[in-house]
């Protein structure tokens, strides 16, 4: 099978599994294929013993040794040119299931909602008694497809049901945009919740989590589960309650930190979560994960690590200086810049001026560190552009998601860079930060015994799927075929003959009445492009990552789809918005209804608690009048004011908080069954307006699919063939027509930073900036560049996650243990092990294994054990020679001494204040790997910047960081076991004092255990500095 390695291609891999050649043939050949072979084996019912076949004529035999080859090249240019699968074979494959599921939708339906509910029950008995999920999933499914009927009205489609079972079977499931992927993912969530271990459907921002879990999580409600959500600025309560119930949706990062804040119990002031007891963790085990737009979060946002940080020092005034120096140099005589590798390098011109303007000897002397200021200030200047990386708001940078345009809230640069960016911008700067946890999504997703994901485009990523996560992707095939005419792209020479020509291109589409969803690639872009439209006197929206377009996505993206709309968008519109040709009726029947209610019935927060990441929420739900296809009519009117005043008077006069008032008027804009009268009332008054509207949005879109569809402009590759995908996938959804263009010059980045030598060569051959330039040789090297940037950046991806691999199992070691320290009830076993552990150390470091009795040093010994526990101070060479006779005597007597030691001190401990050494126990335990896993974390950091430049000594760099991570692991866990026991032996008691002013004690007779009041030594933090002295190590 060595043709196969040469044209594998992602989109053919998965076909029926009975046709073994299947990597070779296209889809539609592969059954052709298969028979040819069969007849050849002699393995068909013709071919068998069954009885003697004629021989075939040698004209029989060439004619079929032609359509072989005829098929095997088929099958080899499908694998060459992709996008030959249309997932027949997937069709195929579950056949039999879906007819299954399809007999017994007419059962289904005679039952009656008490008696569908009742059905859950059923299953999760017959899940408890050992039967398996596969067994249950065609009656599951049923029951899903019939409830989904009832309460949204939507019926699943076959295709939808295949794409449940390739998620329920941990796959990855591609679907086309508009098939529904978020209703898909119901189906899979609800049949694995079955087993009480609860099911996480993680999606990439907070508004599609709360959309889905508001819209579609009305059916597995309507069954009887419990569906919960993640918001951004929850308490730890809500956050528990949530994730206890049977289907969880949050958001990609959410479930990340809520991880690591779980295992992080740091001082308060670090982080407000501070977990010091089971009942304050939030998440419990995993189970199963349905990751929406999986190849957003596992490709494009693995190459970021998680990090959980900590304020450290006070930030200097020395970013300001540094900003100054990098805003008068000059780039090539200063400084160089690699854009590819997105670093900067001082000239020597640029270090001599430096040392100069700031008076040092040495910019990289370790007592000032000037370098690092420096060079951050000059990548703020030259790699991190305003409008492009980051926007302002207020007085704050906020970093903008290259692959989603969206604003990603209280993110930060680290290591000095985000601190540049605001002193290049005059901005007040921020403290810096120091990491307490940290996580790859990589490692994070792979800990869900059960991961499966669902995308528009992931096949051409299929084989990162595979290599890292485990990952097989299945194409779905369409509920009908798609009709979109994907144009080829037009490219210029230069930006400015690309720009007008986006401009022509629009009004052209404009005029026909066509409407036109434009993709830029950043703020700037977006905006330049509007101001040359006004200028041609085209209206437009706008919608991209500054706070005032943000708030109206929903609306912008309601009506883009309509007769002569014109949209500009930064990536944002990609994912998760549905284009409706003719503009969506029943969005702008529910933002007509807001627009009424809200104002009356949400209450206002003046005053009260803004959060500072988030603007305060806007007064007004007024929606530009425009919106709206016709003016309601007064019937509708009134009976829309009729329902508002039935709610105001039930509900009261602003009293609910924002987000309880959109969670009731998205129950009010949906189909399932309703008991209050308050959500029935304003449901009618909905549907209603929905009527009146649908008369107008129907006959829009019979104008728009007769002027040809949708029509998707992109005005730049990006770096994944993915992204450009996801911006075609726009148009053309559930048949409808549609066509997409790029425009391209090649000035732009990814040509001008992976484009090499090839590219600059043409760009010097043509002249003409105007003329679009046509030549197969270019589109190659275009595509030819595209390539390379993926390869590039996966191979960052694998290089995180191999350098993240180490850290994982360290990771887990050290979450286990702190796990072990939150959830046992008597630490005492783990303090006598430690106890042991530790005397093992002081007598290896001070007298050595291979030492003969003649040579050992008692009196050292004695000294270091004294030090470490005062109760020892009964023991003298002596003693211990006529105790011990071999190394091991010793060892044994030493151990038994540190485990008396303990227990002595425990009763003495329990004396003063009964139950405080369980208390104290876990404190120290808990504190010290949390400070220790820390400064370990920042070691390994600095270990993997230095082993990079063994590469030039021709040593592995990934070989080297596992041997030096695994000596600086081995050191942290003997140190953390070291300091516990230390502080065990030295812990005093302290009765707090009746007139001292203690902050955090409830009660005048509280014992302090962790000396955190105020006027009093804290005997943990004095033990811990002093610890280091009484190491064995110091005098090893």
């Amino acid at each position: 099978m060595a043709v196969t390695h040469l044209c594998e291609s992602p989109l053919v891999k998965h076909h029926h599994p009975c046709v073994s050649l299947s990597p070779l043939c296209s889809s539609k050949l592969s059954h052709t294929l298969l028979d040819l072979k069969k007849s050849h084996l002699g393995t068909s019912s013709f071919g068998g013993k069954t009885f003697q076949m004629p021989k075939p004529s040698r004209m029989a035999s060439r004619r079929r040794r032609r359509t072989q080859a005829v098929a095997s090249l088929g099958g080899l240019l499908g694998g060459i040119f992709k996008g030959t699968d249309t997932g027949e074979s997937t069709r195929q494959q579950y056949a039999s299931t879906v007819s299954v599921i399809n007999g017994l939708e007419a059962q289904m339906s005679a039952l009656s909602d008490s008696e569908l509910r009742e059905k859950t029950r059923l299953f999760q008995e017959r899940a408890k008694q050992g039967e398996s999920l596969d067994s249950l999933l065609p009656e599951a499914f049923a029951v899903i497809r019939e409830a989904s009927k009832r309460v949204l009205g939507l019926r699943p489609f076959d295709v939808q049901l295949i794409g449940g079972m390739v998620l329920h079977k941990g796959e990855i499931a591609e679907m086309r945009t508009g098939e529904g992927k978020t209703l898909v993912a119901i189906l899979p969530a609800y049949l694995n919740a079955l087993i009480g271990k609860g099911v996480h459907v993680v999606t990439v921002n907070d508004y599609l989590a709360r959309r889905d879990c508001e819209w579609v999580g009305q059916v597995p409600r309507f069954l009887g589960l419990k569906v919960g959500l993640i918001q951004q600025n929850m308490t730890s309560e809500q956050r528990r309650e949530n994730y206890l119930c049977d289907i969880t949706y949050v958001t990609n990062s959410e479930l990340g930190f809520d991880y690591l804040r779980d295992n992080l119990a740091t001082e308060t002031e670090c982080i407000s979560s501070y977990v010091q007891s089971v009942e304050e963790l939030v998440l419990r085990n995993f189970n199963y994960c349905v990751i929406d737009e999986v190849d957003s979060i596992l490709i494009d946002e693995a190459r970021t690590p998680l990090i959980i940080s900590g304020p450290a020092e006070k930030p200097s005034d020395r970013y300001y200086k540094a900003a100054k120096i990098a805003a008068v140099f000059e780039q090539e005589i200063h400084y160089t810049v690699d854009e590819k590798q997105k670093t900067v390098l001082l000239t020597e011109q640029g270090y001599e001026d430096s040392e100069e303007i700031l008076g040092v000897k040495d910019l990289y002397d370790p007592r000032e560190q000037w370098a690092s200021y420096v060079l951050n200030a000059i990548k703020a200047k030259e790699l991190f552009l305003r409008d492009v990386n980051y926007i302002i708001r207020g007085k704050e940078v906020l970093i903008v998601d290259e692959f989603t345009g969206r604003v990603m809230q209280g993110r930060r640069w680290s290591d000095g860079l985000h601190q540049a960016v605001e002193a290049k911008e005059g901005l007040p700067i921020q403290n810096e930060t120091v990491t307490l946890a940290s996580i790859s999504y990589q490692n994070f997703f792979l800990q869900f015994p059960k991961l499966c994901g669902m995308t528009g485009t992931a096949a051409t990523e299929s084989t990162e799927f595979e290599s890292i996560y485990k990952l097989k992707v299945t194409i779905v095939p369409t509920n009908k075929p798609m009709i979109r005419k994907d144009e080829s792209d037009v490219v210029f020479r230069a930006t400015t003959g690309k720009w007008r020509a986006v401009v022509v291109e629009i009004s052209r589409m404009h005029k026909t009445g066509r409407p036109v969803l434009v993709g830029t690639t950043s703020v700037e872009q977006s905006d330049s492009l509007s101001e040359q439209l006004q200028e041609v006197g085209i209206p437009h929206e706008v919608l991209n990552a500054k706070p005032e377009n943000v708030e109206r996505e929903a609306e912008i993206v309601a009506q883009s789809g309509r007769l002569g709309a014109v949209t500009i968008a930064t990536n944002m519109a990609g994912r998760g918005t549905d284009i409706i040709l003719g503009g969506n009726a029943e969005f702008m029947a529910r933002l007509k209804l807001r627009e009424m209610l809200m104002p009356r019935v949400v209450k206002l927060t003046e005053g009260g608690y803004v959060s500072v990441k988030k603007l305060p929420p806007k007064k007004t739900w007024k929606v530009n009048e425009n919106l709206f296809p016709c003016k309601l009519s007064n019937e509708k009117t009134k009976l829309a004011e009729e329902a508002v005043k039935l709610a105001v008077d039930t509900w009261g006069q602003r009293s609910l908080t924002e987000l309880e008032a959109e969670e009731r008027l998205s129950y009010s804009c949906e189909k399932a069954p309703a008991q209050d009268p308050v959500i029935a009332k304003l449901r009618s008054a909905f549907l209603e307006i929905v009527r009146e509207y649908k008369v107008y949005t129907e006959e829009e879109r019979k104008k728009v699919v007769s002027a040809g569809g949708l029509h998707v402009v992109g005005t730049e590759r990006h770096e994944s063939r993915r992204v450009d995908n996801q911006l075609r996938g726009r148009t053309g959804r559930q048949g409808d027509p549609g066509s997409s263009r790029f425009f391209l010059s090649l000035e732009d980045n990814i040509f001008r930073i992976f484009g090499g030598d090839r590219i600059q060569g043409l760009m010097r051959a043509f002249r003409v900036e105007d003329l679009p330039i046509e030549s197969k040789m270019l589109t190659k090297a275009l595509d030819e560049a595209q390539r390379k940037v993926e390869n590039y950046f996966f191979d960052i991806r694998k290089q995180l996650f191999e350098f993240d691999e180490v850290l994982n199992s360290q990771r887990d070691r050290v979450y286990t243990e702190r796990r072990r320290a939150l959830e046992s009830d008597n630490l005492q076993s783990l303090i006598i092990e430690y106890a042991e552990l530790t005397m093992d150390d002081i007598l290896e470091a001070n007298i050595g294994s291979d030492a003969s009795k003649e040579s050992w040093d008692l009196e050292k010994l004695i000294k270091k054990l004294q030090q470490y526990c005062y109760l020892l101070n009964d023991l003298t060479p002596d003693l211990l020679r006529s105790k011990c006779s071999s190394y091991e005597d010793l060892q044994d007597y030493l151990r038994r001494r540190g485990r008396e030691a303990y227990l002595q001190k425990r009763d003495i401990i329990e004396r003063k204040a009964p139950g405080l050494t369980k208390d104290a126990e876990r404190f120290l335990v808990l504190s010290n790997i949390d400070r220790l896993w820390k400064e370990h974390l920042q070691a390994l950091k600095f270990v993997q910047q230095a082993v990079g430049l063994r590469g030039y000594a021709q040593r592995d760099p990934l070989i080297e960081y596992k041997l030096e991570g695994y000596n600086l692991f081995l050191e942290m866990m003997a140190q953390i076991r070291r300091n516990v026991i230390y502080s065990i032996y030295q812990f005093q008691p302290v009765l707090v004092k009746k007139d001292q002013d203690q902050r955090e004690k409830k009660s005048s007779t509280d014992v302090v255990t962790n000396g955190r009041g105020n006027n009093n030594p804290d005997p943990v933090n004095a033990i811990e500095s002093s610890s280091a002295a009484a190491t064995p190590q110091s005098s090893a």
